[in-house]
């Protein structure tokens, strides 16, 4: 299974996205057998494109028995969550964001 997630991505990268995988929700794609050679080729016309893209971001996640956790992970742009390599195994990170406290909170 191969699925992409875009975030502030063009009505171009979406369209392509659309025609060549199953589009979910508002950017989330999926295809369910698709060869590596079909992967790259989409991985590629995303990356020449990503230059035109303003505050995007495009993850793509596929199976890959040679790794720990079984996944392999591509990004272009800045996800909102930091991805983390640990013992092999891809990881999201969230950065803790402080509020400030009212008077006569704790």
């Amino acid at each position: 299974m191969t699925v992409v997630v875009t975030r502030n991505a063009s009505n171009r990268v979406r369209g392509f996205l659309a025609s060549s995988m199953l589009e979910l929700g508002p950017g989330v794609y999926t295809a369910a057998r698709i060869s590596p050679a079909v992967r790259a080729r989409i991985w590629d016309v995303l990356s020449d494109w990503f230059y035109d893209e303003e505050n995007a971001s495009i993850v793509m996640v596929w199976d890959s028995i040679d790794l720990p956790a079984g996944q392999s992970v591509r990004v272009l742009g800045i996800p909102p969550v930091e991805l983390v390599e640990r013992d092999g195994i891809v990881l999201t990170k969230r950065t803790a964001v402080a509020t400030e406290s009212s008077p006569g909170d704790p």
